[in-house]
């Protein structure tokens, strides 16, 4: 029965499912008591590296840099759940990647956060730099997997915080970013 259910629902819907599943979390919490975290929604700017494993050619990964936004939604004193999306646009063999993921984490003090995160990431190779031949007309140069990663960010302002953030597709690929987020 659960291959009938993952045939049924692609992972594109299946991270907006979990987008909007976080959404009831977000429209709640300014009814908690008014000492509690309230809900956080930031967009933010990142750079970093995705390097996608081995290549016999050497030619395994690619600067990137992009955007990400989501929503922070509090459930007790420390603890957050969130839905987050990505897009970055690559410099090297990555032409672009994008995705979403679930996460949760633990506020640390009044400024710092650390989360773990799972979602899908869909990543678009440039099969001419990585491999030095042209791709065949109508091939798809699209590949994804799932991601699991584990971050931390600090508050540097009201309603900006740095973060870093370091990730893996199936266990294959390495993707270490830092970013600025602005809350609203």
């Amino acid at each position: 029965m659960k291959d009938t259910i993952m045939k049924k629902l692609s992972p594109i819907k299946l991270a907006a499912f979990a987008a909007f599943a976080a959404a009831p979390f977000a429209l709640s919490a300014p009814a908690m008591a008014q000492d509690a975290p309230q809900t956080e929604v930031y967009v933010g700017a990142q750079g970093g590296y995705h390097d996608l494993g081995n290549n016999p050619l050497g030619k395994d990964g690619s600067p990137i840099y992009g955007l990400f936004a989501g929503v922070d939604v509090p459930v007790g004193p420390t603890l957050i759940v969130g839905a987050e999306g990505n897009f970055n646009l690559g410099s090297g063999i990555i032409d672009s990647e994008y995705g979403a993921t679930g996460k949760i984490g633990v506020r640390v003090g009044q400024s710092g956060q650390i989360f773990a995160r799972g979602g899908y990431q869909w990543v678009d190779v440039d099969v001419r730099r990585a491999t030095g031949v042209n791709a065949p007309a109508g091939f798809d140069d699209t590949s994804g997997d799932y991601l699991v990663g584990v971050g931390a960010q600090y508050k540097i302002g009201t309603n900006t915080a740095l973060r870093v953030t370091a990730d893996t597709l199936g266990f294959d690929t390495t993707r270490v970013t830092g970013g600025l987020a602005f809350n609203f």
